[in-house]
């Protein structure tokens, strides 16, 4: 139990800085979550976060990335296990949502942090599936099918690509995976991209996300190719229970290790056109 005069001594909520990154990775270690330096970095440098602390010690974090002025996602909201029972995070998360303004406001929900999201008006419309492990020695599947490397001129039908299954505006997102990973395409008739996926490093290996596609026969293929390039790597990815491609995760060496609830305050987000997402890039930034 914290004594009163430790819970006197918190300040903030204020912004949470490069220099309480150090710090954020020992706040989500502690949860057991794989992130590492770079990977707080990276989601720091496209959002931004507020911060609780005792003089120099971060004690709880939230952040929060802004897609146009209609949708934001929120997430790293971690309280110190040694403050719970505090309320400090109803306090951060309070503080959170009154920078987000009048958007419909997106996160996947731990189950510590459930009954919190309810109480403010979130609601459940999917189900996020976290499926990882050993990328599997692929006898099926294997060739490519058609997906290739990125060229520059893809980039705008990519973002439209993203832009139509999302209903989001994710231009900067979009654009620092792909300075920091592998941008692949599906192409169709005439060469024109029709699904994409991007591969990066995070946690503990690799990343396959976002993956956005018109089916998930394509989504496959194009899962399929990355896989093939991280073969013995430690590979996640975040996909809807809608998607239709757990079971065939599982065929490729990834186990399925958690399903959490994704919640939304406000309306969901509204695809427009055939294409779909069909795994996150994160959990957080979606």
């Amino acid at each position: 139990m914290v004594d009163e005069i430790m819970t006197d001594a918190i300040s903030g909520p204020d912004a949470l800085t490069a220099e309480d990154l150090p710090q954020a990775v020992a706040l989500s270690a502690a949860l057991s979550w794989p992130h590492r330096l770079e990977d707080w970095r990276f989601a720091c440098g496209l959002g931004h976060g507020l911060a609780l602390r005792i003089g120099d010690r971060l004690i709880a974090s939230a952040c929060a990335w802004s897609y146009g002025d209609k949708f934001a996602t929120v997430g790293s909201i971690i309280v110190d296990n040694q403050f719970q029972g505090q309320r400090l995070g109803s306090r951060i998360f309070d503080a959170l949502m009154s920078t987000l303004g009048d958007r419909s406001v997106i996160l996947v929900a731990t189950l510590d942090g459930l009954e919190l999201y309810r109480r403010r008006g979130f609601v459940t419309f999917d189900q996020n599936c976290q499926y990882q492990g050993i990328a599997a020695n692929l006898t099926e599947d294997r060739a490519s099918q058609g997906v290739e490397p990125a060229e520059g001129s893809d980039l705008p039908t990519v973002l439209e690509l993203d832009g139509a299954a999302t209903a989001m505006t994710r231009r900067e997102l979009i654009a620092r995976l792909i300075e920091a990973g592998d941008l692949r395409v599906l192409r169709g008739q005439g060469g024109r991209p029709h699904g994409f996926a991007i591969t990066r490093e995070f946690g503990r290996g690799h990343v396959i996300g976002p993956v956005v596609a018109e089916s998930s026969d394509d989504a496959r293929k194009l899962i399929a190719d990355a896989l093939s390039r991280l073969q013995g790597e430690f590979v996640r990815i975040d996909t809807s229970i809608g998607s239709e491609l757990g079971a065939w995760l599982v065929t490729q060496g990834l186990a399925h290790v958690d399903t959490l609830n994704t919640m939304v305050r406000g309306d969901p987000p509204q695809p427009s056109g055939p294409a779909r997402v069909y795994a996150l890039a994160s959990q957080s930034l979606g």
